[in-house]
């Protein structure tokens, strides 16, 4: 009972955090578009810890919390001055760059977060609990779940409207070519990859650095300026 009620302290931790951070920031920074979307998921996630949605809430609840951190570790380092994950770099950078749209930010932050940070999140959360990736691959699934379902409807909100078809053509061939059910598959692949070197560190160390980097190039195409005039989508990321 004294650690469930820890794991939903961790929770709720992690939620004011995100909260602060949606208070604190422009509406407009690539950060606070990305914030406002892993904030509704983390809210969905954690309805459907109260309400047993999952069928290990405790495991839910601890993967949870270890893939909120590595987010709110990123930005924690560029609020120091010091150098977030790769993965990240390319979103902290052009965050206010006016070429870039609202929908390519929250994108660019999904890639970051589910392409790099879930695999060493699943890792972290099969340490803290002393299980096997294999334990946690329910919670995985269904988490997946509600991301897929979300990314839908981030889509929908930030997609520039009809009088913005211009710029809305190459922003639809940008994100096209990428995908967050194949993210979310390599993510789960790299964490059972992960936990089978978790014996040979050199190497687990080595293919985590590979991991970051390539994470952090697909995030800067998805970044890719496309207009000055991009006033970006058709509200504030209503999630």
């Amino acid at each position: 009972m004294a650690h469930c009620e820890q794991v939903t302290t961790a929770v709720d931790g992690v939620l004011s955090r995100m909260r602060a951070l949606d208070a604190a920031l422009p509406a407009g920074d690539g950060v606070a578009v990305f914030n406002r979307v892993y904030l509704a998921v983390t809210e969905a996630v954690d309805r459907r810890i109260d309400t047993g949605g999952f069928p290990d809430p405790r495991a839910a609840a601890t993967l949870d919390v270890r893939f909120a951190e590595r987010y709110l570790a990123a930005v924690d380092a560029a609020a120091g001055a010091r150098r977030p994950p790769a993965c990240w770099r390319p979103l902290f950078q052009l965050r206010r760059h006016p070429g870039v749209q609202p929908l390519q930010f929250a994108l660019a932050g999904v890639n970051a977060h589910i392409g790099h940070d879930l695999a060493l999140a699943v890792v972290d959360a099969c340490r803290t609990l002393g299980c096997g990736p294999a334990d946690l691959e329910d919670e995985f699934d269904e988490v997946g779940d509600l991301l897929v379902a979300l990314e839908e409807r981030v889509r929908e909100d930030l997609m520039p409207g009809p009088d913005l078809l211009q710029i809305a053509d190459p922003l639809t061939h940008l994100l096209g070519a990428w995908s967050l059910e194949r993210a979310r598959d390599a993510a789960w692949t790299a964490a059972r990859t992960l936990w089978a070197l978790r014996g040979l560190p050199g190497i687990a160390q080595e293919f985590t650095e590979r991991l970051d980097t390539a994470v952090g190039f697909a995030g800067r195409m998805l970044l890719t300026p496309l207009a000055r005039s991009a006033a970006g989508g058709r509200g504030r990321a209503g999630v």
